[in-house]
């Protein structure tokens, strides 16, 4: 077996003194030492050496530790070990250690294992809390539903009453947009959206529909490639999937192992909440994908599946995730409070940014080189690369802040939160511009049209679209900041909501297991599908002919949207 000379043990203390910065204790060894007489050639010795030899030591023990313990459920990530432990014990002391903390391992985990991991992370913590909430939702909907059935029974037998009200319809459910006595416009009222009217004649027939299965867990992310025809989805089963859609493809449901990948964020077991991928983002090439996921790591995959790069610093589940328009740098932020622009090229971190006092639950790029994160602390900060301190600041929030998003240009901010209120931000000032506060619930999401200036479609008005707890998704006139509509057609929390590439159409998914398009120019639902769980994330393709939806029950839906 090799053994480590004084002489080399010697140089290395030298150079880890040297590199730290202890000059008069270098200069004091390498006297004593006679490290200046000493054979070894310092250029071929790394940076950074004794480091490295602690940690393969101390990786030794652990792996001797674990490895002795014939456990065929060898933790993958010997986490039962602290690094003093291994210094200052011996190998049989240590195998105790493992036994003992397996045993408590296995008996909380028969106990109950989703508290385990309640308490590993606020981020689940959350999670749980929002589930919760969301049960409350269909209790509470459910009470309503039958009031309203009530309701519309009176309203057959008299329905001379309601004379005075605007009613919406078979053939035009519009908005109406309503002005008070003095003329200043208020928005509309909100549509009644019939569902025995409108959701019949406009449901997306099953042979439009490609259910993508495999995935043994709920998806909850979905991202086209800005390129190509391939589609990315996120599970909480650990894996993130590339799905090759072809126009004409088998509609049977399962799609064969030709035309996906599987990107698997552990070896062996399935399944490991910690491993559940959270977040997902192409690049602006389409040639690499992101995924952020509860270990708190970031991976970066070619579009043949091969892992290209993993991105290890946060200490906490990665929430969101995005490549800037360069594709130079990819921004993470973590339940760990901070967000991490990372080098893609070096595969290493550039810059970690700790401004927050909670978790960071959005971030996005305004330009190449700065960015917007939101928090559970109720801040937004703006940063940019190679400041040390946040350039904007903008407070206003009385609710964790869910989503932050850049206009097409990048002058306005907008953000949403559980406060109930919408804002519109403004590099030129430090309150926010509009304050908007038309829904009854948390806003959970938010989304900008393509439209505008800056966008492909310059001619047609710039709109923001906010997604609620209150199962509406309304639309804003962002330079009034005024409500244009409020599109009321979902009966649970609106979890999604995308615009078509061309800004004509909106998409928005739900809770309540429905999708449904709205056409913006009529301000109504001109189609709709309903697939067998609580619908996460929606969006479209760059040709706006194909919309993907991912599921509750473990499945991604594609529908081939015309008009």
């Amino acid at each position: 077996m090799t053994s480590v000379t004084s002489v080399e043990l010697n140089y290395l203390v030298f150079r880890y003194l040297q590199e730290s910065g202890f000059t008069h204790s270098a200069f004091a060894l390498g006297y004593e030492a006679s490290i200046n007489k000493c054979p070894i050639d310092g250029n071929l010795v790394p940076p950074g050496a004794l480091i490295t030899f602690v940690q393969k030591g101390l990786q030794y023990l652990e792996m001797e530790a674990n490895l002795s313990n014939s456990d065929p459920e060898l933790d993958e990530d010997f986490s039962f070990l602290q690094p003093l432990d291994l210094i200052t014990k011996d190998v049989y002391e240590l195998r105790q250690i493992i036994k003992e903390k397996r045993k408590n391992l296995q008996k909380d985990g028969d106990k109950d294992k989703d508290k385990e991991l309640d308490l590993e992370h606020e981020g689940e913590r959350r999670r749980i809390r929002d589930k919760e909430r969301h049960e409350r939702e269909k209790e509470r909907e459910k009470e309503k539903d039958k009031e309203r059935a009530e309701k519309d029974m009176e309203r057959e037998k008299q329905p001379e009453d309601h004379t005075d009200r605007e009613m919406v319809t078979d053939q035009e459910d519009k908005v109406n947009l309503k002005h008070k006595d003095n003329g200043v416009f208020v928005g509309p009222e909100p549509m009644d959206i019939s569902t025995t009217s409108t959701t019949q004649p406009c449901e997306i027939p099953s042979s439009d529909v490609t259910i993508l299965e495999g995935h043994t867990s709920e998806v909850c992310a979905c991202a086209w490639s800005p390129t190509g025809s391939l589609l990315a989805s996120g599970s909480g089963d650990s894996t993130a999937r590339i799905w090759t859609i072809v126009d004409g493809s088998s509609r049977s449901g399962s799609n064969g192992p030709s035309n996906v990948l599987v990107l698997k964020h552990v070896k062996g077991r399935t399944n490991e909440k910690s491993k559940d991928v959270t977040t997902l983002d192409w690049n602006g090439e389409g040639t690499l994908l992101a995924t952020g996921s509860y270990d708190g790591q970031a991976r970066i995959w070619s579009t043949n599946g091969e892992l290209r790069s993993t991105l290890s610093k946060h200490k906490g589940p990665i929430f969101s995730l995005k490549w800037n328009k360069k594709g130079d740098y990819l921004l993470t932020g973590s339940c760990d409070k901070t967000a991490i622009v990372w080098d893609a090229k070096a595969e290493e971190w550039k810059q970690q940014f700790e401004f927050h006092s909670g978790p960071t639950l959005d971030v996005d790029w305004r330009n190449n080189v700065s960015f917007a994160t939101s928090s559970t602390d109720n801040m937004i900060y703006v940063c940019k690369i190679g400041e040390n301190r946040p350039i904007k600041t903008f407070a206003g929030h009385q609710g964790e802040v869910n989503c932050v998003k850049w206009d097409p240009t990048g002058s306005l901010l907008a953000s949403c939160s559980d406060d109930i209120t919408a804002k519109i931000w403004s590099m030129k000032q430090d309150k926010f511009v509009h304050d908007l506060r038309e829904h009854a619930k948390e806003i959970y999401t938010i989304r900008w049209s393509p439209t505008g200036p800056g966008t492909s479609n310059p001619n047609q008005q710039l709109v923001l679209a906010s997604a609620s707890f209150d199962s509406t998704v309304k639309l804003w006139d962002v330079e009034l900041g005024k409500l244009l509509y409020s599109l009321n057609g979902h009966r649970d929390p609106v979890y999604s909501v995308a615009f078509s590439p061309n800004g004509e159409y909106l998409v928005s998914g739900s809770l309540d297991r429905s999708m449904h398009i709205w056409s913006l120019k009529e301000g109504k639902i001109v189609k709709t599908y309903t697939g067998n769980g609580g619908i996460f994330e929606v969006c479209w393709n760059k040709e706006g002919d194909k919309i993907a939806a991912c599921f509750a029950n473990n499945t991604v839906c594609v529908l081939d949207f015309r008009m």
